[in-house]
């Protein structure tokens, strides 16, 4: 069994019990399939041919029960082995949604979001269509193929030999199919992916796509990456056809060696004729099992791909792993120290043995032009990102050894680009601590100087913000993740750009409501703006050689150095 199937078997155990229930209702349904051959033979044997009325009534009503019992049966299998298959996706996607959670911004970076959904929903729902449709038509054709087999060896072991001899020669023709449909089906898969990910890079970039008269240039490129997957399509489509159906062709001629074998024997009387039509009927019915578990084999060969694919999410190690026994967090002090940490985020170290140590209760601002490794800090602080080197301390323990919720509870970072929900104000203020009170929710909203935006919209704080925050503007979706950050009451406040998309009234608005909120809390402020930077207890000023002045901000400005030159120059440029 290739090791793909393997892995995936895992996801079944949990419901085994389930599973059996489906096996042996389906081992009962086709029993009862098995008996209407049969009962062909009685027909025509001892009803017809031997003219008794009691055995043609008996007949036919063993036949009609045997048909209803089966289409009970059949609806009730179906039902219940949906609802199995659907459970174990669903386990699989969970498992697959969970793992994504754990990865970092360095997976993300490189990773192309339209191929992680491929993954998670064309992918799995492959698999789960394969599940649904066409496993539990497996369990059910190879018991009737046995059962058939069987049969006809019971009625006439000759003429069942004479039927049975092209099997073979099928399996050979769909082993020498089964290769190619793989790899064309893993191309397709790659192509489809390739079909999301431009029309999520794309969308999310239409201003600029619009605005640089780019509509008919990424129009054809989007007709040649449709094309490159219609050519993989109809390529995976030829040779799934072919696995399918040419095995199925062989066995077909089985039919000519039956029908003159078979039927010369019935002239010589060495057979009778209602052995000669249940045998018939076995066999014929014979064929459609053969042909779907032949059939099945491309979807199986797809599963597998999809299996490999997810399976390849699911190897991607976490770069962020908590502790077996981490160490729980009752209360922080706020104290931050990086001792030597260095970072390479793939394009060459961003930080480079940096140290620096934030007191409790202090505001540091962080400075330095983009690349320099700021964002990066603020990662590390949550664990987002661990150093590849060196350290990074809360209250003088290791980060790596705390226990992540707890650490994430009293160290909160918002973001340059807040993530917000299609949802209300107010159920994005509350998605940190859901059970929050009303009253603490105000008093967040208040704090993040978000009084008179709340005041002006329609519905207030259960105004939806659309899809992410796109029905407010910049400043306000900054404000409303201020607000979700001082609802959680961190003991550290990790803030980067805090106010990059505010105006300078609606700036002091926020700083105005972060000297109150923040009194007495450690706060890392990243920012490139100097009245932000100037008004924080001290400053660490970053560069590509990693720290290159740190002190407080107005010796800092005297002493005319690094900070005073990115000022400046960030001054001449604006």
């Amino acid at each position: 069994m290739p090791a793909e199937f393997r892995r995936a078997l895992a996801y079944l155990v949990p419901y085994w019990q389930r599973l059996a229930l489906v096996v042996l209702l389906s081992g009962l349904n086709t029993a009862l399939s098995l008996t209407l051959p049969y009962l062909s033979k009685t027909l025509v044997d001892s009803a017809l041919i031997g003219r008794s009325l009691p055995a043609l009534y008996s007949t036919v009503t063993l036949f009609a029960l045997a048909s209803a019992a089966g289409f009970a049966l059949t609806a009730i299998i179906g039902l219940r082995y949906t609802r199995v298959s659907a459970d174990v996706l669903f386990d699989m996607r969970l498992a697959v949604y969970q793992h994504l959670l754990r990865l970092s911004p360095r997976f993300y970076a490189r990773t192309p979001l339209g191929d992680i959904l491929a993954r998670v929903n064309n992918d799995v729902g492959e698999i789960q269509r394969v599940a649904a449709e066409s496993l539990l038509a497996w369990v059910g054709n190879a018991l009737f193929l046995v059962g058939s087999i069987a049969a006809m060896l019971w009625l006439d072991l000759r003429l069942a030999f004479a039927g049975l001899a092209l099997v073979p020669v099928a399996a050979w023709v769909l082993a020498r199919t089964r290769v190619a449909l793989t790899g064309h089906i893993k191309a397709m898969r790659e192509a489809s992916a390739a079909i999301g990910s431009f029309l999520i890079e794309t969308i999310q970039a239409v201003r600029l796509i619009v605005t640089s008269n780019a509509q008919a240039r990424e129009s054809e490129r989007f007709r040649a990456t449709n094309a490159t997957f219609v050519r993989a399509l109809m390529s995976m489509q030829l040779w799934s056809y072919l696995s399918g159906s040419a095995p199925g062709l062989v066995l077909s001629a089985g039919y000519v060696l039956v029908f003159v074998y078979g039927g010369s024997r019935v002239i010589a009387e060495t057979l009778t004729l209602g052995t000669f039509i249940a045998f018939m009927a076995y066999y014929m019915r014979l064929f459609q099992p053969v042909q779907a578990l032949m059939g099945l084999y491309s979807s199986l060969a797809t599963v597998r791909v999809s299996l490999a694919r997810v399976h390849e999410l699911l190897d991607t190690p976490p770069d962020v792993v908590e502790a077996p026994n981490p160490q729980r967090l009752t209360g922080v002090e706020g104290a931050i120290e990086f001792d030597r940490v260095s970072v390479d985020l793939g394009r060459g170290q961003i930080l480079r043995a940096v140290s620096f140590a934030v007191a409790p209760g202090e505001t540091v601002a962080l400075v330095g032009p983009s690349g320099s490794g700021k964002s990066t800090i603020a990662d590390l602080l949550v664990r987002l990102l661990d150093p590849d080197e060196g350290m990074v301390r809360l209250d003088g323990v290791d980060l790596k050894s705390l226990s992540l919720e707890d650490l994430r509870r009293h160290v909160v970072l918002v973001d340059q680009e807040p993530a917000l929900l299609h949802a209300s104000i107010e159920e994005n203020v509350r998605y940190a601590r859901p059970d929050a009170a009303d009253e603490e929710i105000r008093r967040a909203v208040s704090a993040a100087g978000a009084d008179e935006i709340i005041a002006r919209l329609p519905d207030g704080l259960r105004t939806i913000v659309g899809e992410r925050g796109a029905a407010l503007s910049a400043g306000e979706r900054q404000r409303v993740a201020i607000a979700r950050a001082l609802l959680t009451s961190p003991a550290v406040l990790v803030l980067d750009e805090p106010t990059a998309a505010l105006d300078p009234i609606s700036e002091r608005q926020v700083l105005a409501g972060y000297e109150r909120a923040m009194r007495g809390r450690t706060t890392v402020l990243i920012t490139h703006h100097l009245s932000l930077a100037s008004a924080a207890d001290r400053v660490v000023v970053l560069g590509e050689r990693g720290i290159l002045e740190e002190g407080e901000p107005a010796a800092l400005q005297a002493r005319g150095g690094a900070f005073t030159a990115l000022f400046a120059t960030a001054s001449r440029t604006s």
